[in-house]
């Protein structure tokens, strides 16, 4: 390998192209919108990707009349690059295809980087494009406009990576993954978390659903729609004014970051802003399970205002707590009915204001409301503990990587493979800063 002095922690780095058998793009034919039965060919969407995760699941289903083309077929040990997207941050993420179903289709918004095994493992691959030094690199040559950001095979071939063994390019996959086995643990508690607090919910509804049922209209004062002008696609700065996107919802937490700023040229409406405690509906969604999706507003920066794919409900007070309403509204009987009215859709999926209006939800004291809400506040300041816990290890593995791709950490690095897993091991008996 021929290498240079390029790397910000001092080792000497190679570029890509001299590690790579070759970089391919895919096929993008017009596909139906359903996924793919396992049975049937598919082609990955570009969220497949772009979550630094492979989720086989987002495919959409190659037309029955249009032959497949297996040469562009997804294997076990891929690595798979995002090469364009809209938004800037999801440029150039990658991910490594540690299993895969069969007759699933690389698409022309991805790269698949094929590595010389001689020289670089394709697991170390996907860890050091991850990096903050890799990370800048491909910032530095992105192109693009507001609209459309990409980079090119060139581009990924010029990357500059730093210069390794594969016997230290496995150790640092070894540190990787340890730390991945750690985080997985402390998801998996998230995961019985949602679902312990979903089951608490439905037992302390259920003495009020045979007999205590009643339209949700029964307890709000008004439904607001919002307004969704064409905006810059970047969120607004501080001073300045923005409009959510359906995706600041759609996690069930309000996100500000998934918001765009309005142009100088058009004057807010300040009828429309976001308040604390505003409890907000996306009323639209490419996605049918995030159609109905309910986020209680316990912070915003006060710029924000409701876009026309999301409603705010305003509660009447005599008669529910804002939280409690966000609660009802996630449930799972109330999701079942939306999920109802959804029924045959395809495309953009939407619930209108009267079908929100005409929900069947129990009628449950105020005094009794409050109790629930105690109840479930438990859950989320576990949530909270946890998820804390595992940004924490994000911290830790991200410095220990960087010092690791520069010649340093390993010593600490066989200090944490020395640690066993386990429910009793998810978090680290160290702390570790940067030299």
């Amino acid at each position: 390998m021929r290498g240079s002095e390029g790397s910000a922690a001092g080792r000497a780095t190679v570029p890509l192209k001299d590690l790579l058998r070759k970089v391919e793009t895919g096929w993008s034919p017009v596909c139906d919108a359903a996924p793919p039965a396992h049975d049937e060919w598919g082609v990955l969407r570009l969220s497949a990707v772009t979550s630094g995760k492979f989720v086989p699941s987002e495919a959409k289903r190659l037309p029955a009349p249009l032959a497949p083309r297996p040469t562009f077929e997804v294997k076990p040990g891929d690595v798979l690059m995002s090469r364009a997207n809209g938004v800037k941050a999801l440029v150039g993420v990658s991910c490594s295809v540690s299993s895969v179903r069969p007759k699933l289709l690389l698409p022309d918004l991805v790269f698949r980087l094929v590595p010389d095994p001689d020289q670089l493992d394709s697991q170390f691959l996907d860890v050091a494009l991850s990096s903050a030094a890799l990370r800048q690199q491909i910032d530095s040559v992105m192109r693009g406009t507001s609209g459309q950001y990409k980079i090119s095979k060139t581009d990924i071939q010029r990357l500059e990576i730093p210069k390794m063994s594969l016997d230290e390019q496995r150790r640092i996959v070894a540190v990787h993954a340890a730390f991945e086995r750690r985080i997985g643990a402390l998801d998996r508690v998230l995961s019985k978390l949602a679902k312990a607090k979903v089951a608490a919910f439905s037992r302390a509804l259920f003495p009020y659903m045979a007999s205590n049922l009643v339209q949700l209209k029964a307890l709000l004062k008004c439904v607001q729609s919002g307004w969704s002008p064409a905006c810059d696609s970047f969120p607004p700065a501080q001073d300045e004014w923005g409009v959510i996107r359906v995706s600041a919802v759609t996690s069930g937490r309000f996100d500000a970051r998934e918001s765009k700023r309005l142009p100088s040229a058009l004057k807010p409406r300040p009828e429309l802003v976001i308040r604390q405690g505003d409890v907000l509906v996306a009323r639209a969604n490419g996605a049918r399970s995030l159609v109905g999706s309910v986020c209680h507003v316990d912070a915003t920066p006060g710029n924000l205002m409701l876009s026309d794919k999301t409603l705010r409900l305003v509660p009447d007070s005599a008669a529910v707590e804002p939280v409690f309403l966000a609660l009802l509204l996630a449930s799972e009987s109330v999701r079942m009915q939306i999920g109802n009215l959804l029924n045959g859709g395809t495309g953009q999926n939407n619930i209108t204001q009267d079908d929100i209006r005409g929900l069947r939800v129990p009628m449950v004291s105020v005094e009794d409301q409050c109790r629930i809400i105690e109840d479930q506040a438990l859950f989320e300041r576990r949530r909270v503990a946890v998820e804390a816990q595992i940004a924490k290890l994000r911290v830790i593995q991200s410095g220990l990587l960087e010092d690791l791709f520069g010649g340093r950490g390993w010593a600490l690095s066989a200090r944490l493979e020395s640690i066993p897993d386990g429910p009793a091991c998810p978090a680290f008996h160290f702390e570790y800063e940067r030299a």
